[in-house]
């Protein structure tokens, strides 16, 4: 290929890149943001947590914390503490194998892409050829009036476009690059660039996790021996985002971002930003609240109430994509096919909720008596969150084949029925007792004709919205069911 009438190349002078966080050094900085990132979010959850704020945006309560996770808050910072060392260590190794950042080099770097400019514009004349156009006739009639125009059907031939040079031997004029090079080349180098290099390790670390994710539970080993520690959480919360068994930490978690980062490319900068990213989306995916103006779960549908259905002991065997986005669960029909979830919310909260007051009761008063209540004072509520009627599910595509949603409610309780060591035959006689305990509180209701009907409509009426909203406002997948945006 012959180079000889390109524009030249630019002389550049590399110099260090200073810190951005003076006196920080850039690769200290990568290492210590997400940490704080962790944190500095999660305490944001918890404040509004045991502040009972925005608490109309819940997907759980504060009794079901308290009564369906099987395991303690500290329990939980003392193993996320353990993965950030961990973290911390490898991102030291990976820093260790990345060179200074230098800049100087920019407008060489521009220059670069405005040479592909030039050349791929080479291939013009033959395109045009190809559908039976003159592409010198053409360059020709618009050299006149628009000769940058002219040019580029020419195959890149600027001839009025020269440059100026001062050489021993005289002065000398060299090919320059058109306007629109430039300005092409520089929203390649400083924008498309940079956005396809986060692209391309968005689909890096969403595949790696899908994928070990999803082995973890369709291996009994695997998920017996490393994940089903996460999933003592039934009721996720903000800062057990990273609560995992230390070797499956590091190798969905550190490892793939670490892959994801080499492989496409990414400066310590550009690190930076893309590990501190996707620390705020794992800990807004397990913070317990359908936000409706929280961008991160606007933007991507891999949100909390998404990935809040695979902590539930009926969707543990769906919804395995994350951080980012869904398409892996789309593609390989991975995804909770079941529809409206809100009635099998709305009982696990009645049920927790009537354990904490049974519990305050026995504290507070005769325990004979607390353990004998009736579940009068629930049984509208149990009602309705019974009998709720599923939404119209076919704006939802691809359509569930019939019985999957069945098939893999199944699945996912046989997993955590042969998970003996953090799940097993309590954890399902546990909602059994809930499903029994709610038929108990119909046939009584069914015997004994209340009038409080008004009162029942409204107590309702709260979830009712919540789930029309979810459906079909600006929470398209609050309860794990996508709109169709």
């Amino acid at each position: 290929m012959d180079l000889s009438d390109l524009p030249p190349l630019p002389s550049y002078d590399l110099t260090p890149l200073p810190s951005l966080i003076p006196p920080i050094p850039d690769k200290l900085l990568t290492l210590l943001l997400p940490v704080a990132a962790y944190w500095g979010l999660s305490m944001f959850f918890h404040w509004i947590d045991t502040r009972d704020y925005l608490s109309r945006y819940r997907l759980h309560t504060p009794a079901e914390v308290l009564k369906r996770n099987h395991v303690s808050r500290w329990e939980v910072i003392r193993d996320v503490v353990i993965q950030q060392v961990i973290q911390t260590a490898v991102g030291w190794l990976l820093g260790m194998t990345e060179p200074d950042d230098y800049y100087g080099k920019e407008h060489y770097d521009v220059a670069v892409w405005a040479r592909r400019i030039r050349i791929a514009q080479r291939a013009i004349p033959g395109i045009l050829g190809s559908v039976g156009l003159d592409a010198e006739g053409l360059a020709k009639k618009a050299a006149g009036s628009y000769p940058t125009l002219g040019g580029a059907l020419a195959g890149g031939h600027y001839p009025l476009l020269e440059n100026a040079f001062s050489a021993q031997t005289g002065s000398t004029t060299l090919p320059a690059f058109a306007g629109w090079e430039i300005f092409a080349a520089q929203a390649l180098y400083w924008y498309l660039v940079p956005a396809m290099q986060f692209l391309l390790a968005i689909v890096v670390v969403d595949t790696w996790q899908y994928f070990l994710h999803r082995a973890m539970h369709m291996n009994k080993w695997l998920y017996n021996t490393f994940h089903s520690r996460h999933h003592r959480l039934y009721v996720p919360y903000a800062f057990g985002a990273l609560y995992n068994h230390p070797f499956e930490g590091f190798l969905l978690d550190t490892l793939g971002a670490s892959v994801a980062f080499k492989l496409a490319g990414l400066s310590t900068r550009q690190g930076m930003w893309f590990f501190t990213g996707s620390t705020f989306k794992t800990v807004d995916d397990h913070c317990g609240y359908a936000l409706p103006w929280d961008p991160l779960q606007l933007i991507t549908s891999n949100n909390a109430g998404y990935h809040d259905v695979h902590h539930q002991t009926w969707g543990v065997k769906t919804n395995f994509s994350q951080p980012f986005f869904t398409f892996w669960d789309r593609l390989l029909g991975t995804a909770w096919t079941g529809g409206d979830v809100s009635a099998r919310y709305e009982k696990a909260r009645l049920t927790a909720q009537r354990k904490v007051d049974q519990d305050n009761s026995i504290t507070h008063s005769n325990p004979a008596r607390s353990l004998s209540e009736s579940h009068e004072p629930y049984q509208n509520e149990l009602a309705n969150a019974t009998v709720l009627r599923s939404h119209d599910q076919k704006h939802i595509k691809p359509s569930a084949p019939s019985g999957k949603a069945t098939q893999q409610a199944a699945g996912s309780r046989e997993q955590v029925l042969e998970d003996r060591k953090d799940g097993g035959l309590g954890i399902v006689s546990e909602e059994a007792e809930e499903e029994k305990e709610a038929k108990v509180a119909l046939r009584r209701g069914a015997r004994k004709k209340s009038s409080g009907s008004t009162m029942q409509a409204g107590s309702f009426k709260g979830l009712r919205e919540r789930v029309n909203g979810s459906l079909h406002g600006r929470t398209g997948s609050r309860l794990g069911v996508e709109s169709s945006r």
